[in-house]
């Protein structure tokens, strides 16, 4: 009688599991993750060259850099989120984006920015992970986050 329980509760975990993959299964035509970050900029040239020389971003030939998700240390997931045009999170930039990049080792990275001359405009931690901000020469606001490890 136990094992035939036992058997009863193995399967309506399968079927629970098999049911929970077909509710949260998207129809084919749905976003997957970002795939680019496009920026005006007056000397693009230059600001790329900061990015590269300051940021160490892998500039190509074509001007622009190809980021991995799968990098050691990556978070999992890219967030996309919608401020209020009242909101002073991208403070003191002016422009109306900002652009987080993931970081592997934040102390090492501001580090690094600090002995190239960049400001930091602030640091603060929460459950997610570490962040810091700097401006770019443009003064767009970046955000670098070091997410929590798993």
């Amino acid at each position: 009688m136990a094992a035939h329980r036992k058997g009863i509760g193995w399967l309506a975990l399968a079927l629970a599991l098999s049911l929970a993959s077909v509710v949260q299964a998207q129809p084919p035509g749905h976003i997957t993750g970002v795939g680019g970050i496009f920026i005006k900029s007056k000397d693009p040239k230059a600001l790329a060259r900061w990015y590269r020389d300051v940021l160490g971003l892998p500039i190509e030939l074509w001007g622009g850099a190809m980021l991995k998700y799968d990098a050691a240390g990556h978070p999992g997931e890219v967030v996309w989120n919608a401020f209020p045009t009242a909101n002073d999170y991208m403070a003191p930039s002016t422009r109306e984006f900002m652009i987080d990049f993931a970081v592997d080792d934040l102390d090492a990275f501001l580090a690094r920015l600090k002995d190239k001359g960049v400001t930091v405009l602030g640091r603060q931690a929460d459950a997610t992970g570490a962040f810091a901000w700097i401006l770019d020469p443009d003064g767009t606001k970046i955000e670098l986050r070091q997410a929590k490890a798993k």
